[in-house]
């Protein structure tokens, strides 16, 4: 396989991999550089080719995807880097699977859930179809204990389970907001510590929605009958999830009518459920891969500053398309009902990372009409190209196998390999690995403490900043730990505003400007937009209504909330002057001792 120097890799990659991601001998020693590590998958992945086309150019293929990753253009999901080419070669990250209203389903779930964590998956479940707690169950003449009751039993198993030694299992819990539990649901985080193993998200309706905004009131429904339990106001309902989101970044909310309005195969049934993050809504049993493109290199750098470099990215969409067709077909599903409706309808997840950085090299600050414009134009390219390569694979190796249950073919086209093509993921290890800022999210901070695997801390300060504040005189020591102990750098005089402006954070962001973001790629994902809406502890209770409000009104299929400080553990936090020799970013520190 031709080879080429990979970029450095930052201490906390390093890390990263040592710890998770490079293969292991029998006593624990890591035995894999991340150089192999790229060409192990790259290898592997290519092998795909072959059962396409006998004569396929493997070594060819191989070291495209060699280059793709060792570049660090683009990052497929975990599972991918952890086990290709290895023994378990389970390489989806989302999975949902189905619990129907009986015990039985209940637990042969449970394990179904346990093998999927074990090879690095993470699941959603909706418990909505689970009867309320105080029914009865005819069977036994007793009492039913509800859904709550079955997410905990779900919860501890996760508790136990390692995946496959490298991380904990994520799952993420749907309940209908028409559920008689809705309000035990929604409460469920309020006490710290009991579910500590799930995202939760309340199932919106469109109804819901409706009898909100009209203060009516709403059918709380047995799902086991359709008997009405109770009715109330909705607008009751509606600011329980608000305050409680307000109060502990949960639960969160998935619009059940938008997601299943942009459904690729109704006929195969209705999408109840999304994967841990909500970025990923799927059918029963079906399982989604990802992989994203690093923007901060698809830029090029000319007389007047930096630019998209549009020819490059085309290429990287291109090549990360094949490359994640192939991972559907060379993957070893769990199960076999996953792997029947995982093939079936191909779907894949090609997403974005690094936009922050992108836009910050371009000049743009996050908070502007220009950034939205950026986030259509860069998400709307991905999102044709993508299609363009799915077309051409499907020319080639075959619509996928659902095609003819599928909107496409009900409206004539397009042919397409993959079910869906575009995701944005949260990204949250991979874009450590790339070096690059998460996903789509405006700098958590500009310098800041990132706490990975179990609590272990990297002190970070962005590159690019380092950089201006050198080459424009600025740097100072007694500067970099003032940046590093903070989430703004707005009040920070002795940095030019110019550069404060483009170096905004989540805290400097309104609240409408991270909705209306989301909105712009979600116009241009087949699948759904992971972002979280990171807030400052002084955001009140109406500025989570208002959020919630307007991520329904522009589109969006789900969003999540989180007030800074509202949780013991973060995985992002600036730095506290605990003493006077603290590491700080970006400060030369060889010589002191804490």
């Amino acid at each position: 396989m031709a080879r080429t120097r990979i970029p450095t890799l930052t201490p906390t990659a390093l890390r990263v991999l040592e710890r998770r991601y490079l293969l292991k001998g029998d006593e624990g020693q890591v035995v894999e550089t991340p150089d192999g590590m790229f060409c192990r998958v790259a290898w592997n992945i290519a092998q795909a080719d072959k059962i396409h086309d006998p004569d396929a150019d493997i070594n060819g293929t191989s070291a495209e995807f060699y280059e793709l990753m060792g570049n660090l253009e683009f990052m497929p999901n975990s599972p991918t880097l952890m086990n290709a080419g290895a023994r378990l070669q389970q390489l989806a990250a989302c999975f949902v699977l189905p619990i129907d209203d009986s015990l039985e389903s209940v637990f042969d779930t449970l394990k179904n859930a346990a093998l999927v964590h074990q090879t690095g998956g993470g699941t959603g479940f909706s418990f909505s179809r689970i009867r309320p707690r105080g029914d009865i169950v005819r069977s036994t003449k007793g009492m039913a204990s509800g859904p709550l009751s079955f997410l905990t039993i779900y919860n501890q198993a996760t508790e136990v389970i390692k995946q496959g030694g490298t991380r904990r299992g994520a799952n993420m819990a749907i309940l209908r907001v028409d559920h008689p539990a809705i309000f035990d649901f929604i409460k469920a985080k309020a006490e710290r510590g009991r579910i500590t193993s799930f995202n939760l998200s309340v199932g919106v309706t469109d109804a819901f929605m409706e009898a909100v905004q009209k203060s009516e009131d709403f059918d709380l429904i047995n799902p086991r009958d359709g008997a009405v339990w109770r009715t109330l106001l909705a607008r009751e309902i509606f600011d329980a999830l608000v305050y409680h989101a307000w109060l502990s970044g949960e639960p969160g909310a998935v619009f059940l009518d938008e997601i299943n309005r942009h459904n690729p195969t109704p006929a195969l049934g209705q999408i109840e459920a999304t994967n841990p993050c909500g970025e990923q809504p799927l059918l029963p049993y079906e399982s989604c891969v990802l992989g994203s493109v690093n923007l901060a290199r698809m830029i090029k750098r000319g007389r007047n500053g930096y630019h998209i470099d549009y020819d490059k990215l085309t290429r990287t969409v291109r090549k990360s398309v094949h490359f994640l067709d192939n991972v559907v077909s060379i993957n070893h599903y769990p199960l076999p009902q996953v792997a029947d409706i995982s093939t079936g309808n191909r779907k894949i997840g090609l997403g974005v990372m690094g936009f922050a950085d992108l836009l910050i090299y371009l000049g743009i600050p996050y908070n502007s009409l220009e950034a939205l414009a950026t986030a259509e134009e860069v998400m709307r390219h991905v999102w044709i190209e993508g299609r363009r390569m799915s077309e051409e694979l499907a020319a080639k190796r075959g619509t996928f196998p659902n095609y003819e249950k599928s909107i496409y073919f009900e409206a004539g086209g397009p042919r397409l390999r993959n079910a869906t093509v575009t995701t944005v993921a949260p990204t949250g290890t991979i874009s450590v690995i790339a070096g690059c800022s998460s996903g789509i999210e405006p700098l958590f901070a500009v310098g800041f403490v990132r706490r990975i695997l179990e609590g272990e801390e990297f002190f970070e300060t962005h590159p690019y900043f380092q950089e201006l504040a050198r080459r424009e005189g600025f740097y100072s020591e007694e500067l970099m730990r003032k940046v590093s102990a903070t989430t703004t750098i707005q009040h920070l005089t002795e940095i030019p505003e110019y550069v404060r402006r483009l170096f905004v954070t989540s805290f400097d962001v309104e609240p409408e400007w991270h909705v209306r973001m989301q909105a712009a790629f979600q116009k241009y994902s087949d699948n759904a937009v992971s972002k979280t809406l990171n807030l400052p502890m002084e955001a009140t209770v109406d500025d989570v209504r208002n959020i919630f409000w307007l991520a329904y009104q522009e589109g969006c299929k789900g969003v999540t909330v989180y007030r800074y400080g509202t949780r013991e553990l973060q995985v992002l936090s600036v730095r506290q002057e605990s003493c006077p020799g603290a590491c700080w970013p970006g400060v030369d520190t060889s010589d002191r001792k804490c």
